[in-house]
């Protein structure tokens, strides 16, 4: 009879069963993440940009800057183009400063709260009505930062934009009459997330090798690995885009080419006229709507008639769902609500600062503002990559067991009594 355990069972532990991985199916709000259509990002920033382009007042300017940096956090992904924004933000802040600066150089004294006296640079006859320096009042730094707040807010949306949506998925969404300059403009827009993932990737090589982050040396040494690698993605991307047949058209006829250019052409130069009436009042009315959806269709015919020469075939295209039509609403919404705020009292959206104002807020403002940052939680959350997983303890090593001569043995024999 056997009463003894084996040595090997006592030797090696029984191997915990561990549960099988579960795939993250939903966020902690149930919902799954997913790309949003990259053309309902550029709507609604584009909805964000218009509304600030219709006033000068700092209130509400601040307001969309924060709305569109709450949704860049809340709703971008870990892609290379996710990391421009900060870019976006450095170059508002210049553009504010430039501004300043240049009333302070060309402004000359035009307010009556003086600041400071500067000495005055005397020109000739042939620039009279400029002026260098001078008395610096506070109305005419009050009038650039205002200025100056509009450009950055605008240019912050659309580099809101470009880091939520995917520049790639985007070129699939455009006709194909536009391909041509889609392709060219979706490479344009790549430049600047590339940019500044290279600098990042050159700044963590240099301090990996303990060179100074400073000063004119670090610029050097991080300059020229930037343009270098710049000029390699550029040959890289011209060989594949090559190799992929970008920029070859069926073979169309002279006379239909020139029809589907002479309508776009014409198409264009409506849509222009037509806006030129609306905004004019004196202009008969014929030049004003009338005109601008003649063009509009002449355009669009020439674009369709243009779009048989590109052949090309589609990989999961992206659809439209109720989520992409309630984001670019919301833009549509935010554009619509600040100009009809203008219309109602023009004076608060465009302070003056001669008197010197406080900047005020109306509830159409606010308005404006709460449906522009409603994206931060109707868009999907944004699919990330996933973090690595840990390795495997490895199994612990078996038991020494000793034999009767004192000596340890690894694979000792069972014993068994009678």
């Amino acid at each position: 009879m056997t009463d003894a355990a084996s040595p090997a069972s006592v030797a090696h532990p029984p191997t915990p069963v561990t549960a099988p991985a579960v795939r993250p199916a939903a966020t902690a709000a149930g919902r799954l993440p997913r790309v949003l259509h990259p053309g309902a990002w550029w709507l609604w920033a584009l909805g964000l940009a218009t509304a600030a382009s219709h006033t000068t007042n700092p209130l509400p300017l601040a307001m969309i800057i924060a709305v569109a940096a709450l949704v860049v956090v809340y709703r971008r992904g870990d892609a290379p183009w996710a990391l421009a924004f900060r870019m976006y933000l450095v170059l508002g802040t210049v553009i504010v400063v430039m501004r300043v600066v240049f009333r302070l150089i060309f402004g000359g004294g035009q307010g009556e709260h003086v600041l400071v006296h500067l000495p005055e640079i005397p020109l000739p006859a042939w620039a009279a009505g400029i002026r260098l320096f001078g008395p610096v009042a506070a109305e005419q730094l009050l009038g650039g930062f205002y200025d100056g707040l509009r450009l950055a807010a605008m240019l912050i949306c659309l580099g809101a934009a470009n880091a939520l949506a995917n520049p790639k998925r985007l070129l699939k969404a455009v006709p194909g009459a536009l391909y041509a300059v889609s392709t060219a403009v979706v490479v344009a827009l790549s430049v600047a997330p590339q940019l500044v993932e290279s600098v990042l990737r050159v700044r963590r090589a240099r301090r990996l090798r303990g060179a100074p982050g400073h000063g004119v040396r670090a610029l050097r040494g991080i300059a020229l690995p930037v343009l270098a690698d710049a000029l390699d993605r550029s040959l890289a991307l011209a060989a594949a885009m090559d190799s992929r047949g970008y920029g070859r058209t069926a073979a169309i006829p002279a006379g239909q080419r020139l029809l589907t250019g002479g309508l776009v052409l014409a198409g264009l130069v409506g849509v222009c006229v037509g806006v030129y009436g609306l905004l004019d009042a004196t202009v008969p009315g014929y030049l004003g709507l009338p005109m601008l959806l003649l063009g509009l269709a002449t355009a669009v015919a020439g674009m369709l008639l243009a779009g048989r020469r590109v052949r090309r075939s589609r990989y999961r295209p992206d659809r439209w769902r109720l989520t992409e039509l309630a984001v670019s609403g919301c833009g549509v919404v935010t554009a619509a609500v600040m100009m009809l705020a203008g219309s109602v009292d023009p004076d608060r959206l465009y302070p003056p600062v001669s008197p010197l104002t406080w900047p005020e807020v109306t509830p159409m403002m606010v308005l404006a503002v709460a449906v522009a940052v409603a994206p931060a939680w109707l868009a999907p959350p944004p699919v990330r990559a996933a973090p690595p997983t840990p390795p495997a303890p490895a199994a612990p090593p078996p038991a020494d067991t000793a034999t009767p001569g004192g000596m340890p043995s690894r694979n000792p024999q069972p014993e068994t009594r009678s």
